[in-house]
């Protein structure tokens, strides 16, 4: 972009790995249904990031403007917050399902109060939202 100076700091190294990702996806296909459901209903759609190539010199290019404070892009005086259909745009991962963001909450108790002040909803609304998945609770 003319004119623009990133912000990153001198001491800041973008190093981009594309993992070799065949041994997983051949453990993947060893499983049987039940295995592979057992692991969906655990971890959501993790298994579609085996799918994704890592796009190197999109991302080095996105890295440069990305403010790591803010969790957003900065591109001058401009501020843009990709969405989740935008990610799954740019990992070109489709199968994602953009509708349910799982979080996963290790203390169901403290999870509802976090998530009470956030929200500044009740706690009945809040412990309504929460949805069996697998053998956890979880906030979709």
């Amino acid at each position: 972009m003319e004119g623009y100076t990133s912000e990153l700091w001198d001491f800041t190294r973008i190093s981009v790995t594309q993992n070799n990702l065949e041994e997983l996806i051949e453990i993947w296909v060893q499983w049987d249904d039940e295995v592979k459901q057992l692991f969906y209903c655990n971890y959501g759609d993790l298994l579609y990031l085996l799918d994704i190539k890592v796009d190197k010199h999109l991302f080095r290019a996105l890295a440069q403007f990305w403010n790591s404070a803010y969790s957003y892009f900065t591109f001058g005086k401009v501020d843009l917050v990709p969405t989740v259909e935008e990610y799954t745009t740019l990992l070109r991962c489709l199968s994602i399902q953009a509708d349910k963001a799982y979080s996963r909450a290790v203390n169901v108790l403290t999870y509802v109060k976090k998530l009470m002040n956030i929200t500044g909803m009740s706690e009945q609304w809040v412990v309504e939202q929460i949805k069996e998945k697998g053998e956890s609770k979880c906030i979709p």
